[in-house]
This record gives C-alpha cells, sequence and structure tokens, in this order.
C-alpha cells in the first residue's frame, strides 16, 4: 500500500510539474499589425525578432496585414535598406493577411494607428484585451506611427527612428514567461 501511494504520488508530481514546464516552454505571442505589412509591421517584427535573439527571450513574433495587397506582397526597399544596415535581411518577407487566428493566438496585437485597432475590434470584438496602438503602450501617449508608404526616404529614415524606439520599449514592458 505504501508502495502504491508513493507511485501515485510521484505520477502527480510528474503530471503537475510537466503541466508547468509546458507551461513556460509556451512562448509569448506577439503580432505586429499595419495595413500591408510590407513597411512598418513587418520592421516592426524584425527589430523585435533582434530584441528576441538578443535577449534570449521566449517570444514568438509575427507581423500581419489589415488591407493586403495581393501584388504588392515584398518589403518596401527602403525599410530593406534600413533594416539591412542593422544586419537584418527581411528580403524574403512576404505579407501576410490578418485573420481570427492572429486574434485566437496572440496575447499581445500591436497596430501602427487607432484607425487599425478599430477595426480590428469591430471585426474581432473579443481582442479588446490584445490590441495595443504600439507608441500607446510603449511611452503611454497614444501618438500613431508615421506611414512611409510612398514617400521619400529620409521619411522612411523617420517612420525607421520611431520604430527603433517603439520597438524595444515595447518589448521590455512585456510579461516574462
Amino acid at each position: 500500500m505504501k508502495g502504491t501511494f508513493f507511485r501515485v504520488l510521484a505520477s502527480i508530481i510528474f503530471l503537475v510539474f510537466g503541466a508547468i514546464a509546458a507551461q513556460a516552454a509556451t512562448p509569448l505571442r506577439i503580432a505586429f499589425v499595419d495595413t500591408g505589412n510590407t513597411g512598418r509591421s513587418m520592421t516592426s517584427a524584425a527589430l523585435a525578432q533582434k530584441w528576441v535573439a538578443d535577449n534570449k527571450a521566449n517570444v514568438a513574433i509575427i507581423s500581419r496585414a489589415l488591407n493586403m495587397d495581393p501584388y504588392f506582397v515584398s518589403p518596401e526597399p527602403d525599410f530593406v535598406k534600413l533594416l539591412s544596415a542593422k544586419g537584418l535581411d527581411v528580403s524574403t518577407h512576404r505579407a501576410a493577411p490578418f485573420d481570427k487566428s492572429v486574434v485566437t493566438f496572440s496575447d499581445f496585437i500591436f497596430v501602427m494607428t487607432a484607425s487599425h485597432r478599430d477595426r480590428i475590434l469591430a471585426d474581432y470584438p473579443e481582442a479588446k484585451s490584445k490590441v495595443f496602438l504600439m507608441a500607446e503602450f510603449a511611452t503611454g501617449t497614444p501618438t500613431e506611427v508615421l506611414d512611409a508608404y510612398g514617400q521619400p526616404p529620409e521619411f522612411y529614415v523617420k517612420v525607421f527612428a520611431q520604430l527603433n524606439e517603439l520597438v524595444p520599449l515595447i518589448m521590455d514592458k512585456l510579461p516574462k514567461k
């Protein structure tokens, strides 16, 4: 009887610690979202992935488009150049659309503008606790991330600087898993 008790106890302990280990192994999942997923969200994701690698964090990152143009899925060349200067290669990135699965599986969804947030919440009201304006989460100020699409290279530099400032602030504020 004593042996049975210890076998049962050992099984319970194994199950409990196994469940805890499995939960700890599950990464924090975050999505960066913008209009086309060829500029700001892709750049944010690349910067966040570098932060994850540098900090050995247990975080999975994706980027998505709310209004993806199926004929324009490659990264904007100016962002490719700016990221390349930081040692990040996004040349193979292809835009991907935002859908219900992003809401279901993400712990945090970071958007560039209030209209992005409003669009997600109109389509997926259950995402209310997950969707954040990037700058507001990072700094407490509800500033929008500028859109460089179609602008001259100098404007891309300005947007890149904004993202380069916001992303590490966001990553530092995320809960640790």
